[in-house]
């Protein structure tokens, strides 16, 4: 079995190890379910940065939903940055770079400007009913703030920047980044094979401070697409951990530190800045690495199961079709449920997942070619 990131293209890719095929499909499918739980988080503020406080009172739901949603899950991004890194040098000897870089405009771009523009179109459809336009309201999700906040009022300008640039499905950003390094993954591999001792430390700060350049660069997929890369150039092995790592001293530290993190959000009315963002980014290298060594029998359990393989092929369609879908569910569950925001966020994302896998499934069948173009022919 070949490994294929959600991400990365599906065409049949060199020879892996079969383990190591294995985990990279079982951490795509669960990063991107992972990244609907995030996506799914209902406390106020909405919107997660590692600092973030909560405006709600103290209460198991509550603690529990900071603690996984700006805590326990936030390895998956660099996970998947990793992942892309690793299997995009794997496939260096395929083909020419430029070849590579005509692939992507199938495998990236083209997906990237139509669910763009797919996010962009269920917004404005729910804009024309006052119930539906109040949950579009509701959710936030606007980058011109209160005062604009309909697609249906945009001008051009803003529609075209709102398609190209900063989409309503916000999280096509990783596409976007992506297809950025894939461009420019000459000089990264350069850098990270000449001068990783400049390169990582500069690039480790600004991920570490926050620091991007939107809608081009982001300090994360600097980082951990290169270090991607390096793993494999170096043919360093993926699979055994060092033996500096011992996997369950490091998770009992993972766990304490995001414990930390969650009692400063809700102790504090104005959390530490970079206490918090020093918790926040040791506590997501330490849970890539417990995740990445510290689940082979989970991994090894799972895709062991044909319905769990089958599942893999639709990580993208997950990735792709949640957002905006569950911003607006969530506020319109809240709306019945409003005591009810565990609920809420513990069931409300499976659903998004089932729905995307069924759409998928639909459209993989009866029209191919257009699953196709949406997934850039992953999953086919």
């Amino acid at each position: 079995m070949e490994a294929t990131s959600t991400l990365e293209t599906s065409a049949p890719p060199a020879r892996l190890d079969s383990f190591l095929s294995q985990k990279l499909r079982f951490w795509s499918l669960v990063a991107m379910v992972l990244l609907v739980y995030v996506h799914a988080y209902n406390l106020h503020p909405r919107y997660l940065q590692p600092w973030t406080p909560v405006e709600e009172p103290l209460s198991v739901g509550a603690w529990l939903q900071y603690f996984l949603a700006n805590g326990l899950f936030r390895f998956r991004i660099p996970i998947l940055f990793a992942i892309s890194g690793y299997l995009f040098a794997h496939h260096d000897s395929r083909a020419p770079h430029k070849v590579r870089v005509k692939r992507r405009v199938q495998t990236l771009l083209v997906p990237y400007l139509l669910w763009s523009a797919l996010g962009l179109g269920l917004t404005w459809a729910m804009e024309q009913y006052p119930a539906t336009r109040q949950v579009v309201l509701d959710a936030g999700l606007s980058i011109f703030g209160p005062q604009n906040p309909f697609v249906s009022n945009y001008s051009p300008s803003e529609l075209l920047l709102r398609w190209l640039l900063l989409p309503v499905p916000f999280q096509l950003w990783f596409l976007r980044s992506l297809l950025v390094y894939n461009l420019a993954y000459p000089w990264l591999r350069k850098a990270v094979e000449r001068g990783p001792k400049i390169y990582f430390p500069i690039v480790a700060l600004l991920w570490m401070f926050e620091i991007s350049f939107p809608p081009i660069i982001e300090g994360t997929g600097l980082l951990f697409f290169a270090l991607g890369v390096w793993l494999h150039k170096r043919e360093i092995d993926v699979l055994t951990p060092p033996q500096w790592f011992k996997t369950g001293g490091f998770a009992l530290l993972w766990l304490v530190l995001l414990t930390g993190k969650t009692w400063l959000a809700f102790h504090t009315e104005h959390p530490p800045f970079i206490p918090m963002l020093v918790l926040h980014k040791t506590a997501e290298v330490l849970g890539m690495g417990v995740m990445w060594f510290g689940a082979d029998r989970l991994v090894r359990a799972a895709m062991r199961q044909p319905w769990f393989v089958w599942l893999t092929g639709f990580s993208f369609m997950i990735y792709a079709l949640h957002v905006p879908l569950v911003n607006y569910a969530t506020e319109a569950a809240l709306r019945t449920w409003s005591s009810q925001q565990l609920g809420v966020f513990g069931l409300l994302p499976l659903a998004i997942v089932l729905l995307a896998v069924v759409l998928g499934a639909v459209l993989r069948r009866a029209a191919p070619r257009v699953y196709g173009l949406l997934t850039g022919g992953r999953g086919l």
